[in-house]
This record gives structure tokens, sequence and C-alpha cells, in this order.
């Protein structure tokens, strides 16, 4: 299996709280960073959705704290797409420093809006096959 995507970050002094480490707000960002990145690396821009006339939700997202990120570290912000049946879709996300060490994990749950209806489209898994130049991206 290959490793999932990943898109490097620096974190920056403004984005650090009054305790010196990274705002817990933030890891959210780097995560929607890498999932944009993601989007993009498989060949699919968020104009191409709204053609389509649909755009990823987040439904649900848990981060699970490991180590504290400072200003100035390094983080490589990973995203695996894990599909199921029906109209939801898991994404399951690490930030990691760049020697090893896990600063946190992300699991989210998503799914593709019908942006006229306003509901979850029934098979987003089949919808990102059919929009993405790169389907091995998404694990399709």
């Amino acid at each position: 299996m290959a490793d999932p995507f990943s898109v490097r970050v620096e974190v920056r002094g403004y984005e650090t709280d009054t305790q010196g480490h990274l705002n817990q707000s933030v890891y959210l960002q780097y995560a929607e960073h890498a999932r944009w990145s993601l989007l993009r690396a498989g060949g699919i821009n968020q104009s191409d959705l709204l053609e389509q006339g649909i755009g990823p939700v987040a439904l649900e997202t848990t981060i699970r704290y490991k180590r504290e990120l400072v200003a100035g570290d390094e983080v490589d912000v990973s995203c695996a797409f894990v599909w199921g049946k029906g109209k939801t879709f898991r994404i399951e996300q690490t930030i990691r420093k760049v020697d090893g060490t896990v600063a946190a994990e992300l699991t989210a749950v998503g799914g593709l809006l019908d942006l006229t209806l306003r509901k979850l489209i029934s098979d987003p898994q089949e919808r990102f096959r059919a929009l993405a130049g790169d389907p091995d991206a998404f694990g399709l």
C-alpha cells in the first residue's frame, strides 16, 4: 500500500496561543489545507465541483492531540479517504513532525452535498471516481 498523500506546513508564530503552542483551531485549518491539496493532486478543482453543483461537507471531526507544536515546527499533514457504503466517507489524517513524532490524529466524516437540493448525494465514491483525473489518489 502506498503512503498517504501529505503536505508540509510550517507553524507560524501568529498561529500560536498564549501558552506558545499551536492554537487548537489551526489543526482544523491544516487538515482542511491537506484535503484541498489532495483534491487538486487527484485532479479535482473547486471549480469542477461547483460546475457539477456539488461541494464537500464536513459532518464530524475528531482530533486527538498527542504532542504540542510551536512556532517554527515543520509538520507533514497526511490525508487518506476511507470508503464504505452510503452517503458518507471517512478521512483519516495525521499531523506529524518531520522527526516522525505524531502531534495529532484527525478523523472526519464527510459527504458531497448537492448544492441545489441541499442534500447529500447518494454515492460520493462514484462521483469522486468520475471527477478525478487520478482516482488512485482517493483510494479508488
